[in-house]
C-alpha cells in the first residue's frame, strides 16, 4: 500500500512501458518476452535500468521466470492503473481474502471527512458503506467507505458509478463485497491514483462492540483515497485492532 506517491524516475516510465505492451497484447499472457539484449535495443534503454524494471514488473505479478525459457506474461497480469491498489480484504488476506460482512449501505451527507477527503459540496449525496472483515471466524478489520456523488461519477467513472448500484442489489441477496473491490473491477480501462496514511489510536467503545474488542484495544486507522486524475472519487477509513492480520505497508517519499 503506497503511503504516499513516488517520485517518477526512468525506470518507473520503463516498467510503464513494458506494463502498456503487456496490457495492449504486444507480449500478450502466456507469451514469453524477447532477450534481454533484443528488449533493450527494442526500448532503447539500457539493460540495467531494463533488468530493474522487469523485476519490479515480476514483483508485481505481472511477469514469471521460466527456467529455460525466460521472462513469459502471466495468464491474468494485473490490470493497468492499480498495480498497488488493492481492496483491504485481500491486502491482508494473506493469500486467502477475508470475508466481508455488510453492516449498513446507505446514501448520507458530507462530513468533515468526506468533505475534506471527497471535497464533497454541502447537502450533497454520498454512498456510505460500512463493513466488518472477519477470517477464521474471528472480526479483522472494520471499514467505512464513502464513493463521491453519483452526478460526479456519472461524468468521470460511470462505470463505477453503474457498478456500485449493481453491487449494493446484489448485497440484498448474497455475498457483500467492499466499495474498493467494486471500483477495482469497473476500472478496466481506467488508471487509478491511490494515496493512504496511518496512525495508531484506540478502538472506542462503538467500534470495539462491533469488533468484539474491549473499547481501549490498540489499533492501527488507515485513511485512504482513490482518484481519477485529480478528481477524488473513493475515501475511506479502516479499523485495524491489535492482533489483526499483518499489514503490508511501502512508505515512499
Amino acid at each position: 500500500m503506497a503511503v504516499s506517491g513516488q517520485r517518477r524516475r526512468p525506470v518507473v516510465a520503463l516498467y510503464e512501458r513494458i506494463a502498456d505492451a503487456v496490457h495492449d497484447g504486444t507480449y500478450p499472457p502466456g507469451s514469453t518476452l524477447p532477450s534481454e539484449p533484443k528488449l533493450a535495443a527494442e526500448l532503447g534503454v539500457s539493460r540495467p535500468a531494463l533488468r530493474e524494471a522487469l523485476l519490479l514488473l515480476q514483483e508485481d505479478g505481472l511477469l514469471t521466470v521460466r527456467r529455460g525459457v525466460g521472462r513469459t506474461v502471466n495468464d491474468r497480469p494485473p490490470r493497468r492503473g492499480f498495480e498497488h491498489v488493492q481492496p483491504l480484504e485481500e491486502l491482508i488476506g494473506a493469500g486467502t481474502p477475508l470475508r466481508v460482512r455488510a453492516l449498513l449501505r446507505t446514501v448520507e451527507e458530507p462530513t468533515d471527512f468526506t468533505t475534506q477527503h471527497l471535497l464533497a459540496p454541502a447537502r450533497a449525496e454520498l454512498r456510505f458503506w460500512e463493513s466488518v472483515l472477519t477470517g477464521e471466524g474471528a472480526a479483522a478489520a472494520l471499514s467505512h467507505e464513502w464513493a463521491a456523488a453519483d452526478e460526479l461519477l456519472d461524468r468521470v467513472h460511470p462505470e463505477f458509478a453503474r457498478a456500485l448500484r449493481a453491487a449494493e442489489e446484489r448485497t440484498a441477496r448474497g455475498p457483500a463485497v467492499s466499495m474498493l473491490a467494486v471500483l477495482l473491477g469497473a476500472s478496466r480501462e481506467t488508471a487509478l491514483a491511490a494515496h493512504s496514511a496511518i496512525t495508531a489510536t484506540l478502538l472506542g467503545r462503538r467500534r470495539g462492540d462491533q469488533l468484539g474488542r474491549p473499547a481501549d484495544t490498540p489499533a492501527v486507522l488507515v485513511t485512504q483515497v482513490v482518484r481519477v486524475g485529480e478528481t477524488p472519487i473513493l475515501a475511506a477509513k479502516h479499523m485495524l485492532p491489535t492482533g489483526a492480520p499483518a499489514l503490508p505497508v511501502l512508505q515512499s517519499h
